[in-house]
Formats: structure tokens, sequence, C-alpha cells
């Protein structure tokens, strides 16, 4: 005897999931519009994203603003290392202090003179420098005394004599030239002619020996006197001279 078949039917809470299934799958499987064009975002759906980004940029500006330089911590560094450094005004240094210095010149090097004979002529060039200025300048000539001849005592006649040339009058003059041993004083010299910084002064002397001096062989010293501070303003020079 055929077994009669009983309709299987779900329980009424499977329908209910089961519609609810059908709908989203009904849901999820559209791709557009009922005119075709893409669906809509939601304006609730794209919120949260603008939301996060900004969100994200506020952040990271946040959290780099506090490690990076501030233009203002930065603008001291840079305005310091373009700064041009200060340039200091040349001055020019005070020139190196120099004395007078003084030569003696004469043809052959030294006088070699013949008693009773013609003068033999040298000169005496002195150069100021820079440190003084002299009122009076002295130039000073001195000789040790000759030996004689037997019978003949030194110092008894002129032995020799001395001449300047004086530029003024354009002749020569007699000038002192001291025959001693021992050193004047410089206390006692006086006279001299001025001489300013820088200033050249070339005399000019002429000695010769009488026919009744000495012979031999004595320098002449020549010194160099301000009289007016009653010192030397320059080292003495020793001319070379013999009388034959």
């Amino acid at each position: 005897m055929p077994v009669a078949r009983v309709p299987h039917r779900l329980p009424r809470s499977g329908l209910c999931a089961a519609a609810v299934a059908a709908v989203l799958l009904a849901g999820a499987s559209g791709c557009g519009t009922e005119d075709g064009g893409e669906p809509s975002v939601p304006s609730s759906a794209a919120a949260p994203v603008s939301a996060t980004a900004t969100a994200t940029t506020s952040d990271t500006a946040a959290a780099t603003a506090p490690g990076a330089p501030s233009a203002a911590a930065s603008t001291p560094g840079t305005a310091t290392a373009s700064a041009a450094p200060t340039t200091r005004a040349a001055t020019t240094p005070p020139p190196v202090p120099t004395r007078l210095t003084a030569a003696v010149d004469t043809r052959g090097g030294r006088l070699a003179l013949v008693r009773g004979g013609a003068a033999q002529e040298f000169t005496v060039t002195l150069r100021n420098g820079n440190s003084a200025d002299y009122r009076h300048l002295l130039v000073a000539l001195q000789m040790e005394i000759l030996v004689g001849e037997p019978g003949d005592e030194p110092g008894s006649g002129p032995e020799f004599l001395l001449e300047r040339f004086d530029r003024a009058s354009g002749t020569w003059r007699p000038a002192e030239l001291r025959v001693a041993n021992d050193a004047k004083p410089l206390s006692l010299f006086t006279g001299g002619g001025p001489l300013a910084r820088g200033a050249v002064r070339i005399e000019r002397y002429r000695l010769r020996a009488t026919a009744g001096g000495p012979t031999g062989s004595s320098p002449v010293v020549v010194s160099f006197i301000d009289t007016d501070a009653d010192r030397e303003a320059a080292a003495h020079v020793l001319l070379g001279h013999s009388t034959g």
C-alpha cells in the first residue's frame, strides 16, 4: 500500500532567516542605479572618511610642530651666519725712529799731506733721521799730537791749517782743528748750525800741513755734537791721515 508523503515545511524561524538572507543578497548583488549610473555613496558614509582624513592631517601637523624648529628659532642662527664681519679701519703704523748718520769722504780715502804742500779737501755729510730737530749741530775735528823732528816742540806753532767752505760768501774760512791727546768735555763746545728732520747737509773742508810741522800718522776724529743738549748726536768718524 503506497505511503503518502507529507510535504516538508520549514520552521517559522527558518522562513524569517531565509527571507532576511534573500533581501541582503539582493542588495549586495546590485551594480548600479535604475538608470545605469554609479551608485551614490550616502553622505553619512563619506563623513567618517573626511573626518578621519582631517583628523589625520591635523594630528600630523600637531605632532610635527613641537619637534620642528620654528621660524623664530631659526632666524637668529641664519642672521648670525649671513652677517658680514665687521671690518676695522686700517691704521698706518708709525715710522721707525731713525737718528742722525754721518759720513766723511775724501778722494783717496785718506789724507796724505806733505809739509808745506797743497791742502787736501774732504767732505762731511750729515743725514738727519725722523726722531729730532737740531738747532745747533756742530762738526768738531781733533787730531792727536804728532812727534816732530828733533828740536821741534809739539804745539809750538800752527802745525796744520784747517779751512771750511762758506756757501754764503763762496770763500774758504778758517776752522778749528784741535790738536791734543785728551778729550774736550762736550759742555765746552758751542755753536753749530740747524738741521731739520729728514734734512741733509754737506760741509766741505780742506787741510794742509805747514812747512815747520811734524811728520807722522794720526787719524782725524770727526765728532757731531748737539751743543744745546751737550751730547753727541751720532758716533764719531775716523779719517785716516799721514804727513810726510
